[in-house]
């Protein structure tokens, strides 16, 4: 690992709301993809290729560490945490599911799916007691969900089946949400649509939306949740990254009906999308390959603010801090 700091400051020329930028700093340099991350104890905390797991300190960003959880060559997309522990799993087969402590980041293999298909595209916990993963499915298509319930791993029966060519990416660890009466989930490709699970009953409901979809490369790639009402999703299609068109949607009735946002008038595909806390869903942050992005109205409007490039998942650090990781890096971006 390269122990490089830069501070990269945006370009004048953007649109009037770059303004609202300060800086953004580089914070890890080394060869690593990462789709995950989760902050804990003041320190950004990632899961990545290569086995590699660590963090880098917020506050001093020298402050770092690195471990492997295999010997092999993983890749994690995938990271969560409860009170004790983080957790992430391996994508493809077999997914093997890592509990890291928090205290001294010895790690263990608490359940395998050794099924030929599994891959696992997001792993979310509802609270520290309840977490949902979700996976391609077998050849049944039917929905597959690991849960963690009662301190153990097991699968979620249900008999709902997704459609052919219906999954989801892998791609920020981001498409799947929770309040403490919803679980949702995004799936994408060939249909694209929300699955809603009631923590009460557990009841699942799938609601249609009118996010592109239709081929394997297209649909939601990412959801926020603000509440039991509102809710954002973003997407688009990865071989069309330029492409606008019907990829970024909000929800005012918990992802039962979906209304497409500046459709045309965005920086296009986007694999991650965040909600501001406290802002109750006004502010909103979202990137993507090649781009940042900024709602200040509940994502009906857009405005790039950075022309970064290769970062594919973020996460607010507080009001006015955000950290964004992806190829080869970790960067920190100061707003004004």
């Amino acid at each position: 690992m390269k122990n490089i700091f830069s501070i990269v400051f945006l370009s004048v020329g953007m649109t009037a709301f770059s303004q609202q930028v300060e800086s953004i700093e580089t914070i890890l340099n080394d060869k690593i993809s990462i789709r995950a991350l989760e902050l804990y104890d003041n320190k950004v905390w990632y899961s990545g290729s290569d086995s590699k797991f660590g963090f880098v300190d917020i506050n001093d960003t020298k402050n770092q560490k690195q471990i492997k959880l295999s010997d092999e060559k993983l890749e994690f997309r995938t990271l969560a945490q409860d009170k004790t522990s983080f957790y992430a799993i391996n994508i493809v087969s077999p997914a093997r599911f890592f509990k890291i402590d928090k205290k001294d980041l010895k790690s263990q293999i608490v359940f395998t799916d050794s099924a030929k298909t599994a891959f696992y595209d997001a792993l979310h916990f509802v609270n520290d007691k309840l977490a949902y993963t979700f996976s391609d499915a077998d050849s049944d298509n039917v929905l597959k969900l690991a849960v963690y319930k009662d301190g153990k791993w097991g699968m979620f029966k249900n008999d709902l089946k997704l459609n052919e060519g219906e999954a989801a990416f892998a791609a920020s660890n981001t498409n799947i949400s929770s309040t403490k009466k919803h679980v949702w989930i995004a799936t994408g490709g060939k249909a694209s649509r929300i699955l809603r699970l009631n923590l009460k009953n557990e009841k699942l409901e799938v609601f249609k939306t009118p996010f592109i979809q239709g081929e394997s490369s297209q649909g939601m790639y990412s959801i926020d949740f603000n509440d039991d009402q509102f809710g954002i999703a973003a997407g688009g299609d990865y071989t069309k990254q330029s492409a606008s068109i019907n990829n970024i949607a909000t929800t005012h009735d918990g992802g039962e009906t979906w209304q497409i946002q500046a459709s045309g008038q965005n920086a296009g595909y986007t694999t991650c999308v965040k909600i501001k806390p406290g802002s109750k869903g006004k502010e909103i942050i979202a990137v993507g390959d090649q781009h940042i992005s900024y709602s200040s109205d509940f994502g009906n409007t857009w405005k790039k603010i950075s022309d970064e490039k290769g970062l594919y998942v973020g996460q607010w650090i507080d009001g006015n801090r955000v950290v964004f990781a992806g190829k080869d890096r970790i960067v920190m971006m100061k707003l004004k």
